[in-house]
């Protein structure tokens, strides 16, 4: 007698929903193939410290090969998706091999999104992955590299003017350890230059910073940004950037180095299930996350849009996106025993952490709002508590450690092919051109 095949899950994404759901699925009689374009999982809650060198990126990622090498129903597969067939039940790769699913899980995150000027995106990077991370590391450092040779007082300051366009908790947490390491981490360290004498801007559009926490939270926290020396601009939107600043109202503001924290859209990929999509080309799905109409294919974490009871989103957070996860594993392994599916998805609000900088922070927890030197403590716990593998955890705290005592900052070490260097050589009198892009 033949046995018959398993049934197969693919699961695009190797991010928080994607893990979570594969490891939830440990033990399950079902073949799992997990694709993603990438050979890691991320932590992103702390990317931000990748790019402004406080943490090298091994040290917020792990392989998922690792992660999942003892869960033999598991085949990861590194590819790019780049479109799927609902009718076949196919996804289709990058070089052109398709694979076939019984259950589909979406979950491929975000990306930038810059509101209809996408051509911002050369002079603003933003923060989304690894090599996101390590171009803006690079483009930071080298900003007071380019400040120490640069004779003219006008694109010297230039040089040293810093933004970060977006208040929320990325853009709070960027603006602080920016100013940090300008005040702190490259004093002593030129010849020709103060690097305490940068200027940090905080741009948000809207009224206050971290508009998702209270308003006596978000105003504690704009009083520590601005105690570390950050600049804070609210009520009026970017309107323009390029190469050599960015114009706030009336006001045109030369800075070098722009960074971009405003916003995110959906991953593309979601374009290709010929759904109607949300304004920022979110999925919306079932209250059991199921695509509407296709109980097979299950879309979870930054992708999905559900709302609440209380008709609220479900944020695009980390917590969400392992619930969801979770969830979504649950649902299958009541499928595959036959046995009654759970209710409805719904997001367990557990609060809001961030950090400003050194023995700064926010943290709101239900009735619980912490702010300052015991907020900042609780945020590191939590974090270190939250990476995957030991290893990080004891690598991070170190670190940590260090520049707490130190103020020094372990991944400042400038690397790369500076093309735009060799073409200044090639042609002095070329302008001073951008360092980096964002891709």
């Amino acid at each position: 007698m033949t046995r018959d095949p398993l049934p197969h899950l693919v699961i695009i994404g190797g991010g928080f929903a994607g893990l979570w759901a594969t490891r939830a699925l440990a033990g399950a009689r079902i073949r799992i193939t997990l694709v993603d374009r990438r050979n890691h999982h991320l932590f992103q809650p702390l990317l931000y410290q990748v790019a402004t060198a406080g943490l090298s990126a091994p040290d917020i990622a792990a392989p998922l090969r690792h992660i999942l090498g003892d869960q033999r129903n598991v085949e990861v597969r590194l590819g790019e998706v780049t479109a799927i067939d609902k009718d076949s039940r196919q996804i289709i790769l990058a070089d052109g091999s398709h694979l076939g699913y019984d259950t589909l899980m979406l979950c491929t995150g975000a990306t930038h999104a810059y509101f209809g000027h996408d051509e911002w995106a050369a002079d603003a990077p933003g923060l989304k992955t690894l090599d996101d991370a390590i171009a803006l590391r690079r483009k930071l450092l080298l900003a007071f590299e380019r400040a120490e040779a640069e004779p003219d007082p006008a694109r010297k300051a230039a040089w040293l003017s810093f933004a970060v366009v977006g208040g929320g908790p990325t853009g709070v947490e960027l603006a602080g350890t920016l100013a940090e390491i300008a005040r702190h981490t490259l004093r002593n360290e030129f010849r020709h230059i103060d690097p305490a004498s940068a200027k940090v801007r905080l741009v948000e559009a809207g009224p206050r910073v971290l508009s998702t926490f209270p308003e006596v939270l978000s105003l504690k926290a704009r009083r520590q940004l601005e105690k570390l020396g950050v600049e804070v601009l609210t009520g009026t939107p970017v309107s323009d950037i390029n190469s050599d600043g960015f114009q706030l109202g009336d006001q045109f503001v030369p800075a070098r180095t722009v960074v971009w924290a405003a916003g995110v859209a959906a991953s593309p990929l979601a374009r290709t299930l010929d759904v109607p999509l949300d304004r920022a080309g979110r999925v919306p799905v079932q209250p059991d996350l199921t695509l509407d109409g296709h109980p097979e294919i299950f879309v979870a974490g930054d992708l999905a849009a559900l709302s609440q009871a209380d008709g609220r989103p479900v944020p695009g957070v980390a917590p969400a996106a392992k619930q969801m996860g979770k969830h979504v594993a649950a649902i299958i392994r009541a499928r595959l025993e036959n046995k009654p599916a759970p209710g409805p998805f719904k997001y367990q609000d557990f609060g809001n952490l961030a950090t400003i900088g050194r023995m700064a922070a926010i943290v709101h927890l239900g009735r619980l709002q912490l702010s300052g030197v015991l907020a900042w403590w609780f945020w590191l716990a939590a974090h270190v508590f939250f990476l995957i593998g030991f290893r990080n955890r004891i690598v991070v705290l170190l670190n940590w450690a260090v520049a707490y005592w130190s103020y020094q900052r372990s991944a400042r070490i400038i690397f790369g092919d500076d093309r735009e260097d060799r073409r200044r050589k090639a042609i002095p009198s070329a302008p001073d051109p951008d360092e980096t892009s964002s891709r």
